[in-house]
């Protein structure tokens, strides 16, 4: 069976629904924007029209079909319909990380060869221009924030008002040109392109159509009732597919609000303001959010550390059966009412997330402790299985199924298979086109009747048709004595204490399991503020021996956990070590959505890994680092191997 190409009636690109929406939704806000602390708005009308105006200066520029045109910043109202406009005159969008160092940059633009850039500001035009001497089909950059740009050389640089004040000024004469390259496009014509995050080595472009987003916005938003009042907050990476597919693609097709904030400073209060019913966030994000509410109830009284202890162990033991309407007590139900007056409900309205109705995390595992916390809220978070690939979705899970240990079941036209080894393989009208300039690893990914090998290893539930994960297939292996190793597993349950902001895990062909650990800077300094304990730096506060002691108790509980799932039991961590830095993306050692790079990580910190295997008690190493400013420099430090406790030691302790 080949992949669906079926005939649709209805518009048949974002263009086309452009259209749509400023005639049906004409006086409703389409983008909202915090800037000076004021929330700007623009209807779908006005849209529209700027849109157009750009779009014609566009063609101004001289922008040819087939195009590609990076966009580079923040989350801006002006960026999202730079994305569109691009579209409109028949150019590829290709949105770029804006926290990219300059080389990076240079890598995705020469190899889409984008002849335009469009940036968010100076330090986005500066990174363009310190490597324009390697792109060579770079012709012209429009840039939105004016400030320090006065003394530059004006004359391929361009202010993106002043290109949508030349378009409007040239209307007459390019209208008709827009009009025809604009009404033509169709399902199979591209939408955008989007390199992915490069765990293993140079990110690829993933060309996706405008059948891929617009089947995937329409069959989710079917999926979970999403309607044209529904308010989004937009703070995600634009390059990242997620933020597209939600901004974008569901925005175009539902006529939702896209809300963007001041900055990534005032997110927090921003998202409060905004009070989002539609939430999406990346595992890392949830797990910042718990670690900042468990520093402020260390910090708090006793009598509100107590009530919020009480409501939350009551919380945790009904609150997801309340949730997905279940049974449950009256005098459970009344407990669980007088804690949401006193603690849950300000704790969501913290949040900014009273007024949620679907959320959801992906882009990676999320630990369950820390899934079953926002849930025990009464937050309908739910998971989310997807990849740049798919556009997004692969699986989801439906209202009254949501369970921490599985991704749901299969999105609507959706289809799943589970390959020999256990790797993951779907189907579906978001199936990507190809790989750009790169026929290879587009024929290695997706085959000729349209599946796509998934990288991951799981299985799907009999009964239930639930998709579990273990790992990604790579990272999955054995243990010497033949157990399951699976490091993420491990990795998020260590990631749900506040203290721990990423560990990495080992073990693959070895005896046991040894981890690195950074230390979470916000937390742990929080408790030597109250703990009247001085530190200069990061890596002071992450040798000093009662963190030490503190992450070692972390660890020691999370083998227990380990131990009780019969599979997994094998991956207890016997030793492990405090990393003294911060792992980076900039330093290649995770990627720009927060990935770990495990082989990098592997290579670059192999002296410390051989420690941690040949018994030694400390090592002495020095590891490369990249400052703010791009310059390179090194770091030295001496680091303590600390022993865990495992349920085995335990046990073998209790029988002496």
């Amino acid at each position: 069976m080949a992949e669906k190409q079926t005939a649709v009636s209805g518009p048949q690109s974002i263009p086309a629904l452009l259209k749509r929406n400023a005639v049906q939704f004409a006086d409703k806000s389409a983008y909202r924007e915090k800037e000076f602390g004021i929330w700007q708005s623009w209807t779908w009308s006005e849209v529209a029209k700027e849109i157009e105006a750009l779009a014609l200066g566009l063609l101004n520029l001289g922008v040819n079909k087939g195009d590609f045109i990076a966009i580079i910043g923040r989350n801006r109202p002006y960026l999202y319909w730079s994305m569109v406009a691009a579209q409109s005159v028949g150019a590829i969008p290709v949105p770029v990380y804006q926290d990219a160092s300059a080389d990076e940059m240079a890598y995705v633009l020469e190899h889409c060869g984008a002849r335009f850039v469009i940036a968010d500001d100076q330090e986005q035009v500066d990174k363009v221009i310190e490597v324009q001497d390697q792109l060579h089909q770079f012709e012209h950059m429009i840039y939105l924030d004016p400030r320090g740009m006065r003394k530059y050389d004006h004359s391929k640089l361009h202010q993106f008002s002043h290109v949508q004040d030349q378009g409007r000024a040239a209307y007459d004469e390019f209208i008709n040109e827009l009009n025809a390259r604009r009404e033509p496009i169709g399902y199979d014509d591209q939408c955008v392109m989007l390199y992915t995050s490069g765990t293993t080595g140079k990110p690829k472009g993933v060309v996706l159509s405008n059948r891929n987003v617009i089947e995937s916005a329409r069959n989710s938003s079917e999926f979970d009732h999403l309607g044209a009042g529904e308010e989004i907050l937009a703070y995600l990476p634009m390059a990242w597919v997620g933020d597209f597919i939600f901004s974008i693609g569901q925005a175009y097709w539902t006529g939702f609000c896209v809300n963007c904030p001041e900055n990534a400073e005032t997110m927090m209060q921003d998202l409060r303001e905004i009070g989002p019913t539609y939430y999406f966030a990346p595992p890392r994000v949830f797990e910042t959010q718990l670690t900042n509410v468990m520093i402020r109830m260390e910090d708090a009284g006793r009598l509100k550390k107590k009530l919020f202890d009480r409501y939350m162990a009551h919380a945790r033991k009904v609150g997801p059966d309340l949730l997905d309407g279940r049974p449950v007590g009256f005098a459970d139900r009344l407990k669980y009412w007088i804690g949401d007056k006193l603690v849950y409900g300000p704790l969501k309205n913290t949040l900014g997330f009273t007024r949620v109705r679907v959320g959801y995390t992906a882009g990676e595992a999320i630990g369950p402790e820390i899934f079953d916390f926002y849930r025990s809220l009464g937050i309908n978070l739910k998971q989310l299985y997807g990849q740049t690939e798919a556009t997004v979705f692969i699986t989801a899970q439906p209202d009254g199924e949501v369970r921490s240990d599985t991704v749901g079941v299969p999105c609507p036209d959706v289809e799943l298979k589970i390959a020999d080894n256990g790797e993951v393989f779907y189907r579906s009208p978001g199936v990507f086109v190809e790989y750009y300039k790169n026929p290879e690893s587009t024929a290695g990914t997706k085959d000729d009747e349209g599946w796509v090998a998934t990288g991951d290893a799981g299985f799907i539930e009999e009964g239930t048709g639930h998709l579990r994960i273990i790992d990604r297939a790579k990272d999955v292996g054995k243990m010497a004595d033949e157990s399951l190793f699976a490091p993420k597993y491990v990795e998020n349950k260590l990631k749900f204490f506040p203290n721990i902001l990423e560990a990495v895990v080992f073990g693959n062909g070895r005896e046991e399991c040894t981890a690195f650990i950074n230390i979470d800077l916000t937390a742990v300094g929080n408790w030597a503020e109250r703990n009247n304990i001085a530190y200069a730096s990061y890596q002071e506060l992450a040798g000093h021996p009662e963190v030490l002691g503190a992450i070692q108790d972390h660890v020691e509980e999370v083998n227990a956990s380990v131990a009780a799932d019969e599979m997994l039991s094998g991956c207890q961590i016997h030793r492990f070590v405090v990393l003294h830095k911060e792992l980076d993306a900039d330093d290649g050692e995770l990627t720009r959505t927060r990935k770990v790079r495990r082989r990098i990580i592997e290579e670059k910190f192999s002296d410390i890994i051989a420690a941690l295997y040949d018994g030694s008690n400390s090592i002495s190493t020095t590891t490369e680092v990249t400052y703010e400013d791009g310059r390179k420099g090194a770091i030295s430090a001496t680091l303590d191997i600390r022993s865990a406790k495992t349920v085995a030691d335990a046990r073998k302790m209790a029988a002496e």
